[in-house]
This record gives C-alpha cells, structure tokens and sequence, in this order.
C-alpha cells in the first residue's frame, strides 16, 4: 500500500543521521565506512541505520566484485517516486480545496 510505503519513508527519515546519510549518497555511492566517517558515527552505529535504510528501501547495496566483503550503498529512487506521488496528490486536493473557497468568496462579493 502507498501509504504504508510513504509512512515507512518519513518514519525512517525522522532521524538526523538517515537524513545525512541520504543527502550524502544523493552524491554518489560510498561504503559504509566513508559514510560513518562522514556522519560521525561509528561503525556498529552506520550498520544500524543502513540496516533500517535498506530495510525500508531506501538504499541498495552490491558487493564489489574484487571483494565480496566489500559492500557499496547507493539511493533507491523508488520510494523517493512513490513519496513524490503522494505529495502531488496532497497538492491537488489542496488546490481543488483553495479553488472551490475562491470561487465560494467571489460568489459572496458579487
């Protein structure tokens, strides 16, 4: 379900390292390492909040072919459409909603 989707979205963006975290990968793909180093946290802290990104879909991973040990994290545009949907449904409604009192008050005017 949308909904379900979008609430999971916001939900694991409420927190302020996820947020960075995701501002910093809009950049590019990087290790986990770079991004705790980048963010401040340490490394069993980064592997929770990647955990919980890849979890609610977020982000991708892939291993690096030379070492499978190695793992790169990447956005997923996917949830990012799905929230974007949402929100243009939102703005519609709000502009049909702004339209009808419009017209209601110029009624009213005249």
């Amino acid at each position: 379900m949308v909904e379900d989707a979008v609430d999971r979205f916001f939900e694991v963006l409420a927190d302020p390292t996820r947020r960075q975290v995701v501002r910093l990968l809009g950049e590019g793909p990087r290790r986990a390492g770079q991004l705790a180093v980048a963010t401040g946290a340490s490394s069993p802290a980064m592997s929770r909040h990647l955990r919980i990104l890849l979890e609610a879909g977020l982000v991708a991973d892939e291993r690096v072919p030379d070492d499978a040990r190695v793992r790169v994290f990447r956005l997923n545009p996917e949830p990012v459409v799905a929230v974007q949907a949402w929100l243009d449904q939102v703005q519609a409604h709000w502009r049909d909603q702004l339209g009808a009192f419009k017209r209601h008050v110029e009624q009213k005017e005249s």
